[in-house]
């Protein structure tokens, strides 16, 4: 298995805070936000990654060179344009080939255990026995992808996730509107007293996504969405599993997330 990290925003929000430095080489306690994420995927023996550059990346790339530090192997591609997060991916299916990988936004925050996780539930896809927590193959696996989840956050802010009775995605909803949320309520879609999911923007794909990342549309807001190739996938009959984060979850959106966490453990 391989590591795909998306990096290539300038992270707006974080308005002079990023005016040099990309956001993920904003510091959380002394330490890039990118090189937390780089560490706690390589404790699941996942060492080749390709991370997806674009404002100051040579920032990006003269902080962690080629992760010989690690004992990884870490290779860059470049996003030009920055038309969304459906295409991003596209730009290191070179690199992913035939193998499955680990997709992460370069912004998210996690326990180093959550990536172990997730690969212990990719596992239990598994078709044949063996293999150690990276090495999972496409063909003998029935998830094409494995979402995260959390709850308690605005799931108009972002994807709204349902899953059915085995925790494997059954519908997504991007961004919805306080109608379209009204609409789910009335529909049943939404129950009270039933956890709202919101998608935490970790992944772990087959080399299938780029099937439905070829086809994309733009959306409204005119970018190519990630979350609208994956409901695709689910539409097209592909078994998308889910899991829960457990402990923090932290998108490093603006200036007060930032400020909060440098005292945070």
């Amino acid at each position: 298995m391989k590591a795909v990290i998306l990096a290539a925003g300038k992270g707006t929000r974080m308005k002079d805070l990023t005016q040099e430095l990309p956001k993920p080489m904003l510091s959380v306690q002394g330490k890039p936000i990118l090189e937390h994420i780089l560490e706690g995927i390589l404790d699941t023996g996942i060492r080749d990654f390709c991370i997806v550059t674009g404002w100051r990346a040579e920032v990006i790339e003269q902080r962690l060179g080629n992760g010989s530090r690690w004992g990884a192997r870490i290779q860059y591609v470049h996003q030009a344009v920055q038309d969304g997060t459906g295409k991003a991916p596209e730009l290191a299916r070179k690199f992913v080939g035939q193998d499955d990988f680990l997709l992460t936004y370069g912004d998210i925050l996690v326990k180093p255990e959550t990536y172990q996780r997730m690969i212990v539930r990719w596992r239990e896809g598994r078709l044949t026995a063996g293999a150690d927590l990276a090495s999972t193959t496409t063909s003998a696996n029935r998830f094409s992808g494995l979402v995260t989840v959390t709850e308690g956050q605005d799931v108009t802010q972002g994807g709204l996730l349902f899953f059915d009775d085995d925790f494997n995605l059954s519908r997504l909803v991007e961004k919805p509107s306080p109608i379209q949320l009204d609409e789910l309520r009335q529909s049943g879609w939404i129950v009270t007293g039933h956890p709202v999911w919101y998608n935490a923007g970790i992944y772990l794909l087959t080399p299938a996504l780029f099937e439905y990342t070829a086809r994309l549309q733009k959306s409204p807001r005119g970018e190519y969405e990630l979350t609208d190739a994956i409901s695709e996938m689910v539409g097209g009959r592909r078994t998308i599993a889910g899991l829960k984060i457990e402990g923090r979850w932290v998108d490093v959106r603006d200036p007060e997330v930032l400020a909060s966490l440098q005292g945070a453990s």
